[in-house]
């Protein structure tokens, strides 16, 4: 089945377990640090400017935010996380949110979680992974700002990253530059592949 990913609306923005969506439609769930670019990253996938809302403050996603992408999937974004000038209690709750949604059986088709192609991955970047290992989902590891790299430096740091989040065989890492749109065809193949 062929998505058409320029058509995309937001549906809703769930702030706790009883509002998720559970149609059956595939989930493809978005995480990443808070200033990791996965607005940008979302926003390239969808050929659209300001869709997924960049924040000028990092941590400004707090809810579970759903796009219904051509009335077929949805692309989830979840909440960013690691980003420090948040209050431990909206922490702690965020946390409870994501738990929940983690937990929940069959809400996520394809997790896609953006790293930053400089760095090694954060611990919060390993928990994160683990929850998609652990869910049984299919994983896709994005590397995002790959345009700040030297040539000579990707192919060390694409390493660095597998290594260090302990990617299994069946996971795909996508070296990825929002600013550029590298990336973006072989990430939206595999989102089309893996939820049709």
């Amino acid at each position: 089945m062929g998505i058409n990913f320029n058509k995309a609306e937001f549906i809703l923005s769930a702030v706790k377990q009883s509002t998720f969506i559970r149609d059956g439609r595939p989930q493809v769930a978005f995480a990443g640090r808070s200033n990791v670019g996965k607005s940008s990253v979302i926003n390239r996938l969808l050929n659209r400017k300001n869709f997924a809302r960049v924040g000028a403050t990092p941590g400004k996603t707090t809810q579970v935010n759903y796009f219904l992408i051509d009335g077929k999937i949805y692309f989830t974004d979840l909440p960013g996380y690691g980003y420090a000038k948040v209050s431990k209690e909206e922490r702690d709750r965020w946390g409870r949110l994501m738990e929940n949604y983690f937990q929940e059986e069959g809400l996520i088709s394809l997790g896609v979680l953006i790293v930053d192609a400089r760095h090694k991955p954060t611990a919060d970047d390993e928990t994160m992974c683990t929850w998609f290992k652990d869910s049984g989902c299919p994983l896709i590891v994005v590397a995002n700002k790959l345009d700040k790299l030297k040539k000579s430096e990707v192919e060390p740091n694409m390493q660095r990253i597998w290594d260090t989040l302990e990617l299994p065989d069946s996971a795909m890492l996508i070296p990825f530059s929002a600013e550029k749109g590298t990336g973006k065809t072989e990430l939206l193949s595999a989102i089309e592949q893996l939820c049709s």
